[in-house]
Formats: structure tokens, sequence, C-alpha cells
């Protein structure tokens, strides 16, 4: 028995090490997505924010986050206790006096949780490209990463209230996704829309993104990280039942995608006489997003429809924030957001028991605390170091003003 223990706990441990490198690798396809969807002369300086941010949310995590979210929770609570660093390992006596209930290394648990604090706040870079300043966008990661995501994970996965009130996120449609969108969302509204994106008489002036392979190639990686993102989040797979649940999970969240982006892609069809490329990458993210609240319950056909939805759901969402002239140069608000509001209520026509009170008690609880916090965080900024670009730096773009390099110094910029 103590020898099936310890092999089980180093299966599930390895297991949950690759699924968190497989989100690790989520972050490549942010950055490429993101290049691909601004213009060149912004290029090198969202690669910059990306690459910082994921560096950023891992010391901030290992600092403060995990502590907050899961180290000393008490059941219920609102506050959160603060320390630093993870807590001691597992030892081999507790985890074989467990019975096989500890069954993974805390250390593979951190590095599982951290991918994902930097994955919301990879969806804020996305939302504020092309005019906010480097240094501004960085310190807010300081405090999303450090302080505003964990608060609110402790709610949910750490057993805080919202867990007490019945919300359920298998892998944070909410917990994640609405929540990088709700800080971007506060970043957006503060900072306002690029120069020229919008005219007089509710003009909407597009401005196309410098590389739509690059942006493809981006959307592929995150959809492969997924499988890491929700496949992981079922956190063992020693048994067979565990190995048939984490063979449902890669199922569902698969087709998902595929209904989203094919969904997306009939209605920018339909609605605007093209087939829109970058209607369809967002379909399919939003498809993503939509079934990663439950990829487990449903079955696959219930899982497409999930999908289908988010990205049905995610065209008219970016058609109306650009109505309302909040500029989302990738769409990350309705991608994140929307769909992941989508997702989250999704889960009670699968989970029996979750109910549509305690869904919508984690997406008032955790929109209002994230957006309220950002806001706060978002207007200190603005009133003492500001937030947006000058007008002629904005002009020359972000690269030479912000980076002093240039991602594409052989072409023209535009």
């Amino acid at each position: 028995m103590e020898d099936l223990i310890q092999t089980n706990y180093a299966l599930d441990t390895f297991y949950f090490l690759v699924m968190g490198v497989l989100v690790m690798f989520m972050a490549c396809g942010f950055s490429m997505l993101e290049a691909g969807m601004v213009r060149a002369k912004n290029t090198a300086e969202i690669l910059t924010k990306n690459v910082s941010l994921y560096s950023i949310a891992c010391i901030m995590y290992l600092l403060f986050g995990y502590y907050i979210m899961y180290e000393n929770v008490d059941a219920g609570s609102i506050l959160p206790s603060f320390g630093t660093l993870i807590g001691a390992e597992n030892t081999v006596a507790d985890t074989l006096a467990s019975g096989g209930d500890t069954y993974y290394s805390k250390r593979s648990d951190y590095f599982f949780q951290v991918v994902f604090v930097a994955t919301a706040m990879s969806i804020v870079s996305g939302a504020v490209a092309e005019r906010m300043k480097l240094w501004a966008f960085l310190i807010f990661a300081v405090v999303l990463t450090g302080l505003i995501y964990p608060v609110q994970g402790m709610w949910t996965w750490g057993g805080g209230w919202l867990s007490e009130a019945g919300y359920s996120d298998f892998a944070g449609s909410g917990i994640v996704h609405m929540c990088g969108a709700a800080a971007a969302l506060a970043g957006v509204i503060l900072l306002g829309p690029r120069a020229g994106k919008y005219g007089p008489g509710g003009r909407i002036n597009a401005i196309p993104g410098c590389n739509m392979p690059l942006a493809t190639l981006g959307m592929f990686v995150l959809w492969f990280g997924w499988f890491g993102f929700n496949g992981g989040s079922e956190l063992k797979l020693s048994n067979i039942d565990e190995a048939n649940a984490v063979a449902q999970v890669f199922v569902n969240t698969n087709i998902a995608a595929c209904g989203g982006l094919v969904a997306a892609l009939i209605l920018a069809h339909i609605w605007f006489g093209k087939a829109d490329l970058t209607m369809a990458l967002n379909g399919a993210l939003a498809g993503l997003v939509s079934i990663t609240a439950d990829p487990l319950n449903g079955t696959a056909f219930w899982s497409m429809i999930i999908g289908a939805v988010g990205g049905l759901v995610v065209v008219p969402s970016i058609v109306l924030l650009d109505k309302l002239r909040i500029d989302d140069p990738v769409g990350a608000i309705s991608v994140h957001g929307v769909a992941g509001i989508w997702g989250i209520l999704a889960v009670v026509f699968n989970n029996p028991d979750a109910t549509i009170a305690g869904q919508l008690t984690g997406i008032v609880g955790i929109f209002a605390w994230v957006f309220l916090a950002s806001l706060a965080v978002w207007a200190i900024l603005k009133f003492t170091m500001g937030i947006r670009l000058s007008e002629e730096d904005e002009e020359v773009g972000a690269d030479i003003s912000e980076t002093g390099i240039e991602a594409y110094p052989e072409f023209a910029q535009g």
C-alpha cells in the first residue's frame, strides 16, 4: 500500500507539473496573438509587457499570492491571512499517513497555480495595448498578481466565502478569465481609446493588426495550452476514474473551441458579409473560456453547444463595446469577460450541485472586487505617474518611445 501511495504521488505530481508547463506555454500564445493584433510600431513593446508580466507574476505569487490564496484559510472567510512563500513541503511520513489524500507536491501546486495568475494578467495587456505606458502596466501587474487575484482566489478555490456560497468554477472561467477582463475593463475606461479609433457621429475606424499569421499562431498555441489549463485542473491521473475524467476534459475542451470558432465565423459572415478571421480566432478562444468553468460533467455534444454560444456572444460583444467607445484592440474583454460569464452560468446545465444563485453570487463577487480594486490602482497610477503615452509617443509608436527597439526595423511603420 505504501509503495502504491508513493507511486501515485510521483505520477500525479509529474502530471501536475507537465500540465503547468502547457499552461506556461500559453504565455507564448498571448504574446503571439497580441503581437499580431497590434500595429507593427507597437509590437516590441507588447512583447516586453508579456515577458515581464509573466516574471512579475511568478515572483509576486511566490512572495505573497500563494500564501494569501491557500495557506491558513478559514472556511467561509472574507479577509485573507498574510505571509510569505509556499509553506512546508509534504513529507513522506505525512503523505503516507494521509492514506492517499495528499497526492501531489505542494511545489507542483504552486507552479500550476502561478501560471494561471500570469494568464489573468496577460488578458489585461491586450486590452490596453498601443497607448499605455510600459512601467505603469508593470506596476499594476505587481498589485494584480500579488493581491487582487489571490484574494478572490482565496474566496473560491481557497475555500472562502464564495466557495461556501456554492460557487462552482472548475478551471477558472470567472476566477481567471473574468478576473482578467474586469481588471482590463477598469484600465481601458480610465485610459481611453487609441488616437483615431473613433470619429464624430459615432464613426468607428478600423485599426488592423500587422500580422494575422502570427495572431493565428497565437490562437493555436493558446488552444494547445488550454489542455493543460483544463486537464490539469482535474489535479489527478493515477487511477481509472481520474484518467477517464482527464480524457473527457480534453475532448470537451477541444470540441468547445471548435464550436466557438465555427459559430463566430458563420455569424460574422452573415453579419458583415465576410469570413472575418479575427472573429473566428476570438470565437475559438471564447469557446475555450466558456467551457473552462465545467469541462468535465457535460457530454462532448453539449460542450460543443456551450462553446458555440460563447462564439455567438463574443461577436456582438466586440461590436457593442466599439459602439460604446470602449477600445479593446484584441477583443480580450469580450472573449474573457462576456464568454466567461456565459461559461459560469452554463455550469448549472451540467452540474447538479451548482445553482444559479451560487453562480450569480460568484460573478458579482469576483467582478465587483477585481473591477473596483483595479479601478482604484489604475486611478492612483493615472494621477501620479500617468498611464497613457503622450500623443507624440503614441504616434511614433510604443516600440520607439518605450523600448527603443523596433520589432520590424526593415519595414515602414504603420
